[in-house]
Formats: structure tokens, C-alpha cells, sequence
């Protein structure tokens, strides 16, 4: 293909600008439909004019239309973008990125959806269509654990799960941890649960709070249900998890202003599995928790860390250092672009 479309730029120097224009507005009005005309120039950096001119040229073809609310993509606007997808991907080297993103960071793999999953609510999708499609090619054959973290980005990436159990392959999907008193839609219970469900597997809960006394504890672990579902956490061979943003991570877990402020002057800027780093990856508090520990996952063959945003570079970059080679990544191109600004490989 590329030698094709070099041939081409021979006869239509500007093929590939204006091809990456429309797409990148296709892309937009996907992602922000209905949406008028002066938020979306705004949100691709072109004037009006020039926006007014190519999305006549898009209502001409048929893959646009407007009404009240905004502009928006037609039936055969939608499966044009959506098939322009992978050859965009080939011509402007998302997949080059992927390696080098990889390469830098130490892990196996790495997925870069487009766009910026803190700005753009679909880009999280794209996350769970990714998740979806790794754990249906990569999930052996016969019972396979799987231990899910919790969060808002997790409840998302849990709605676009698909089929995944097959003849020859049983899914059992189990929390990482115990709940830290968030909104129960987010919490690992219920994204398990919703994954589970969607996949066609088993699920099992744990209805623990994350953090509790010496005595407390121990006093749970005699409890057969509860016993039943840490023996299945420790027999995981998948886990998916997210990575948080240290300072946001320690309000939603209701962290004391002391702690809060401790986080503060060791300049923590990552969060995972109850672990807070600074941005060389250095360990500066952990959490006491019931569920999966930093060190269990190292182990594990199947690591899958979903994260993005522009604003979660930092938090990607500094838990990476701590992360199992055999990681994938599943992130979005601000993210990659972020951790990769000014790197030479």
C-alpha cells in the first residue's frame, strides 16, 4: 500500500494531507455527533471556512448530515470511518509507535487507540474493544482466572466485552482487591461481574473492604466464601488493571490530609494495586490490601494495564518501571505521545 499511494502522491501531491484531514474530521464528528460547527474547528485547529468547505464536500458524498443538535455521521459515514481505520493506521504509523512505545518502557506490548480518553469519552471504547479482542486471541484453552481492578476506566472497558467463552475454554472472573468505598458501579466487584457476564463466564465476589484491622482480617479469612474467592485470586493467570493518578487515587480512597500531603512532598504521580510512585517509579507509600499485591503479578502470564489521557502520561510513565515485562499497554496516542516527547530510540 505504501508504494501505491507513493505512486499516487506523484500525480496528487496533497493525497495524503487532505486524506488525513477528512479522516481526523470524520473522526471528531464520531466522537463529539451532534456537534456544531465552531466546537468542532475549535477541536481540530481549523477555521471555520476551511471546516465549512471540507464537511460540504463530506454531505456532498453522503458520509454527513446535519439537523438542529449538530452535524453527524451518516450510516455509510460510520462504516467509512470505521474501515479507514486500519489503513490509517498503516499509513501514518501508529503501529511504529506501538513498537517504540514498548521498546521504551521495557513491556511486551503496546495497543495506542486514537484520540485522548480524557477528552473524548469514546476513545475508552476503543480501550475495551481492544481488551476484548486480546483476550479472545491470547486466553488459553481450559479454565483461565481472571482478576479485574476497579475504576471508571475499567467500568467502561467492562461494557464492550464480548463472547469469550469457547468449547474448549472456561473464563472465571474474580475482583483483584478488595472495594475502597467508591461508587459501586466502579468497584472490581461489579466490573468482574459486568465482564463475567458479557463473556458468558463465572464470577465470584468479594465483599471485603479494601483496608481493616490485623484482627479483622483474620477474622474474614475463616469465612468459606471469602477463603474461596482469595485462593481463586491467587490462582489468577490474567489480570487487567488500570493506573491512577496518585492524587486522585488518594481522595477516592479517602486518604487523611496528612497522607494526602505526605503523597505531596514526595511528589507521588502514580498509583496501582494500592502502591503509590513518584516519577521514577520509586514505591513511596503503600496501602495495606486484601487482594492482589505488586509482587503477585510478576508471575503472572497474561498482564493487561489500561490507561490514557494526556494527563495520565506521568502515571503511565512512573508505574511502567514496576511493570512486569510480559505487560501489554493498552493507551491512547496522547498518552504515547506525552511519555514519547523527546525520547530518540
Amino acid at each position: 500500500m505504501q508504494d501505491e499511494l507513493k505512486l499516487l502522491e506523484n500525480i496528487i501531491p496533497d493525497i495524503l494531507t487532505v486524506l488525513q484531514e477528512r479522516y481526523r474530521i470524520l473522526q471528531q464528528i464520531y466522537w463529539m455527533q451532534p456537534v456544531g460547527r465552531r466546537n468542532l474547528s475549535e477541536n481540530l485547529g481549523l477555521t471555520e471556512r476551511v471546516l465549512r468547505t471540507e464537511t460540504d464536500f463530506l454531505k456532498q458524498i453522503g458520509l454527513v448530515e446535519s439537523s438542529k443538535s449538530g452535524m453527524m455521521l451518516t450510516n455509510k459515514g460510520d462504516l467509512v470511518y470505521l474501515e479507514m481505520g486500519t489503513i490509517m493506521d498503516q499509513l501514518f504509523e501508529t503501529k511504529q509507535v506501538e513498537l517504540q512505545l514498548a521498546k521504551y518502557l521495557g513491556i511486551e506490548k503496546c495497543l495506542i487507540a486514537k484520540g485522548d480518553s480524557s477528552q473524548q469519552t469514546k476513545v475508552v471504547s476503543s480501550f475495551g474493544e481492544m481488551v476484548n479482542e486480546s483476550l479472545a486471541t491470547r486466553l488459553p484453552d481450559g479454565k483461565n482466572v481472571i482478576a479485574v481492578m476497579g475504576g471508571t476506566t475499567m467500568a467502561a472497558v467492562a461494557e464492550e466485552i464480548g463472547q469469550l467463552e469457547t468449547e474448549k475454554r472456561h473464563n472465571i472472573f474474580v475482583p483483584a482487591r478488595g472495594g475502597i468505598g467508591e461508587t459501586v458501579s466502579v468497584q472490581a466487584n461489579s466490573v468482574s461481574a459486568v465482564m463475567a457476564i458479557r463473556s458468558q463466564g463465572e464470577y465470584r465476589s468479594l465483599f471485603v473492604p479494601e483496608q481493616l484491622s490485623s484482627f479483622a482480617y483474620e477474622t474474614l479469612l475463616q469465612e468459606p466464601s471469602i477463603k474461596e474467592v482469595l485462593t481463586l485470586i491467587n490462582q489468577a493467570n490474567c489480570v487487567i488493571h488500570g493506573i491512577g493518578r496518585a492524587l486522585h487515587m488518594a481522595a477516592r480512597r479517602k486518604m487523611s490530609e496528612s497522607e494526602i500531603l505526605m503523597l505531596k512532598q514526595h511528589n507521588a504521580v502514580a498509583e496501582s494495586f494500592g502502591y503509590f510512585f513518584n516519577e521514577k517509579g520509586e514505591i513511596i507509600h503503600k496501602i495495606p490490601r486484601i487482594g492482589l499485591q505488586l509482587k503477585d503479578i510478576q508471575n503472572i502470564p497474561y498482564v493487561f494495564a489500561i490507561a490514557g489521557g494526556k494527563d495520565k502520561a506521568k502515571a503511565i510513565h512512573a508505574y511502567m518501571k514496576n511493570a512486569p515485562k510480559q505487560t501489554w499497554l493498552i493507551t491512547d496516542e496522547a498518552a504515547a505521545n506525552e511519555i514519547l516527547k523527546g525520547v530518540t530510540l
